[in-house]
């Protein structure tokens, strides 16, 4: 938002490379410098937390009746090196952070609005959903599934049909 409030109509798809301009103030090559230095701590201190729950939330789905992360050394760090080395391979060879916001928001979107709900209402430990309410929610998980399935197969054709 502060990005295209500063730049506005020139607000490039990378904010930071905006950066590499003269702002026209005083002291600009520092705010600047400011500028990138800040989006890289901020980076430096959020990864450990957002991997902390990545790593201990994939551990529980591929391993779910294994002894805890915590007293399993080998577990954890083969699970460490593979989330490690993946994000390594994916941050070199993605050729740029919107094709990634596209396939996220493609499956985030659905799963947020379609399926988990409807996932919730047939799980019903209370047996409060109706029959109706779960053949409801099956219909809907099938529509979402299909709809993520063109979704992506969309973004993936659009994102060969550009580097072609």
């Amino acid at each position: 938002l502060f990005g295209f409030l500063l730049f506005g109509e020139a607000t490039l798809g990378d904010v930071l490379a905006n950066f590499d301009t003269d702002l026209g103030i005083p002291y600009s090559n520092v705010l600047n410098d400011i500028v990138r230095i800040s989006y890289a701590l901020h980076l430096m201190l959020v990864f450990p937390v957002i991997f902390f729950s990545l790593r201990f939330n994939l551990d529980d789905l591929v391993f779910p009746s294994a002894k805890s992360l915590e007293v399993d050394k080998f577990r954890f760090t083969l699970i460490t090196t593979g989330l490690i080395s993946l994000l390594y391979v994916a941050a070199n060879f993605v050729p740029s952070i919107w094709d990634v916001f596209q396939f996220t928001g493609a499956t985030a979107t659905v799963c947020l609005g379609f399926i988990f709900p409807a996932a919730i209402a047939l799980r019903d430990p209370q047996s409060i959903a109706t029959k109706k309410d779960k053949i409801l929610s099956i219909v809907m998980i099938v529509l979402a599934v299909f709809a993520n399935v063109v979704a992506i197969y969309s973004n993936a054709d659009a994102l060969f049909r550009k580097h072609q």
